[in-house]
């Protein structure tokens, strides 16, 4: 088993709700994506994204997610730096982000989500014929995604030293790699 298969497993012993699912699929692609441009680990990467939110299912609330999580992590040996990484894309753990791992695990959790929402209301239901004009003006309506705070995607670009067009364009790029996976082809 490949360590990508055991938090594969992982994730799916403790998420069953396939949006979960696939949200952790949609990070993982888009993390996994930044790996591959700032010429980081890819596997290790998409790793701490695949699970970053594995305990949410089962541990909602702020005073258990991602702690919980991480304990199970650290008891399953995985190092430091996957927890460190995993507490630190929730603003209200106080681990501040250091790495480009943890900036980039931050600008991609929200962001896979809204850019998976907006393909999601297009005709074709397609991130294949998505463009990042369509994702900005979906942030402008309010009531769209409205769990989604605007200022966290504007920080995400920020963290990852990119304007938020290209970091928009490169989610939906990252994305647009694994849309069968991702439940993102839609007509096309």
């Amino acid at each position: 088993m490949t360590e990508r298969d055991q938090a594969w497993s992982l994730l799916t012993e403790y998420t069953s709700n396939d949006r979960l699912l696939k949200h952790g699929l949609a990070v993982e692609a888009s993390v996994r994506g930044y790996a591959r441009l700032f010429g980081e680990d890819e596997e290790a990467w998409g790793i701490v994204a695949l699970l970053h939110d594995f305990d949410y299912e089962r541990w909602p609330d702020p005073e258990n997610h991602p702690y919980r999580g991480c304990e199970i992590l650290r008891a399953a040996g995985y190092p430091e730096y996957v927890t460190r990484a995993i507490l630190s894309h929730a603003e209200y753990t106080g681990v501040p982000r250091e790495t480009r791992l943890e900036h980039a695990l931050f600008a991609c959790d929200e962001m896979s989500g809204f850019v998976t929402a907006a393909a999601l209301v297009r005709p074709s239901k397609s991130v294949l014929d998505l463009e990042a004009k369509s994702v900005k003006k979906r942030m402008k309506d309010k009531a769209f995604a409205r769990a989604v705070p605007r200022e966290d995607l504007r920080q995400g670009a920020d963290e990852v030293g990119l304007s938020l067009d290209e970091h928009i364009a490169n989610v939906i790029t990252f994305m647009r790699e694994r849309a069968d996976e991702l439940g993102l082809r839609g007509t096309l």
